[in-house]
C-alpha cells in the first residue's frame, strides 16, 4: 500500500519532533562506550538492542521537551514553525508519541542491558525533560544541568556492557560534559537574540559576549586534559593520543582567535562547526583507539 503525500508528511513531522540531529550525535557516543567497553567479546545482538533502545529514550525525551517548550519555541525563529507550535502535532499526539517512545525504549533496556543502563536512562530521561525543561527558564546553569543527559548516553553505552560504572565511563561522562559545554556555549552565542526574544537566561544574554568566549576556551582546555586521561590509563593507544591532541588543539586555536562583539556570530559558528569534527574524532578513535596501536 502507497502512503499518500499527507501521510508521509506527518511521518515526516513526527520523526523530526524527536530531533534527529540530537539522537544521531548521541548515538554516535553511545557506540563510542559500547565499542570501549568491549575488550574480550563483541555482541552484535546487544550492541543493537544497547544502540536502538537508547536512542527511543532520548527520542522520547526530546518529543517530551517540544510539548514542555512550545510556549517558547513560538517566540524564536528557528523553532516557531516546529509541528507542536504550528499545530500540525497536537499536544494530546505528541504525549502519546513521547510516551510510547519511552515504555518501548525501556522495555528494551530492561530486557537487553542491566539494571545499572535502565537507571542511567530514566535519570537522563528525568534531567532533561523535568529539571533541565524547568531550568532552562529560570537559571544561567540550565547548561550544566542538560549536560548531565547529554553526558549519560556514552556511559549507558559502557555500561550495557560491563554493567558497572568504572574510571573509563566517568571519563566518558566529564569528556563529553566539558565538549557539550563549549559546543551549547557557542550555540548560546550565535542564537542570542533568539534566546534573548524568549527571555531565556542563557550565558550569552545574562553575561554577555566576552565571558562566554573566555568558558568555551575553558571547556575546551578542560575536554584535551580529560580526553587525554584515556591514553594515561592505558584505555587507547597512541595513534589516539595524536589524534586527540591535533584536533583539540586545532579547536582551541580556531576559538583562539580574536573576535570583536559585532564578529561574535561568526566565531561562535566556526567554534560549533569545529566542535562536530572534534566530536566524531572523539568517538572514533575512543572506539577504535586500543586497537589502532
Amino acid at each position: 500500500m502507497q502512503l499518500t503525500a499527507h501521510a508521509k508528511k506527518q511521518i515526516n513531522e513526527y520523526y523530526r519532533l524527536t530531533k534527529p540531529g540530537i539522537i544521531y550525535g548521541n548515538a554516535l557516543s553511545i557506540i563510542a562506550g559500547f565499542l570501549l567497553a568491549c575488550t574480550h567479546h563483541f555482541s552484535p545482538t546487544l550492541f543493537a538492542g544497547t544502540l536502538i533502545s537508547i536512542c527511543l529514550v532520548m527520542a522520547s525525551g526530546c518529543v517530551f521537551n517540544n510539548v514542555l517548550d512550545r510556549k517558547i519555541d513560538v517566540r524564536m525563529d528557528r523553532t516557531k514553525t516546529r509541528a507542536i507550535v504550528s499545530g500540525k502535532i497536537s499536544v494530546k499526539n505528541a504525549l502519546i508519541y513521547a510516551t510510547i517512545l519511552a515504555l518501548l525504549g525501556f522495555y528494551l533496556l530492561m530486557h537487553i542491558t542491566n539494571d545499572v543502563t535502565v537507571l542511567l536512562g530514566l535519570i537522563a530521561l528525568v534531567d532533561y525533560v523535568l529539571i533541565y525543561g524547568l531550568a532552562k527558564r529560570k537559571t544561567i546553569r540550565s547548561t550544566e544541568i542538560g549536560a548531565i543527559a547529554g553526558s549519560l548516553p556514552p556511559v549507558a553505552g559502557f555500561t550495557a556492557v560491563t554493567g558497572s560504572i568504572t574510571t573509563p565511563a566517568i571519563l566518558l561522562f566529564l569528556a563529553l560534559t566539558a565538549w557539550q559545554m563549549a559546543h551549547f556555549y557557542a550555540i548560546a552565542l550565535f542564537r542570542h537574540n533568539d534566546y534573548l526574544s524568549a527571555g531565556l537566561p542563557v550565558i550569552s544574554v545574562k553575561r554577555g559576549v566576552r565571558t562566554t568566549q573566555k568558558l568555551i576556551k575553558l571547556y575546551i582546555g578542560i575536554f584535551f586534559v580529560v580526553v587525554l586521561l584515556f591514553s594515561v590509563f592505558s584505555y587507547t593507544g597512541t595513534i589516539y593520543t595524536v589524534a586527540l591532541t591535533v584536533v583539540s588543539v586545532w579547536w582551541y586555536l580556531k576559538a583562539l582567535k580574536s573576535a570583536s562583539i559585532r564578529d561574535s556570530e561568526k566565531w561562535a559558528r566556526t567554534v560549533f562547526k569545529a566542535s562536530l569534527i572534534v566530536l566524531l574524532t572523539f568517538c572514533f578513535f575512543v572506539s577504535f583507539g586500543r586497537h589502532l596501536g
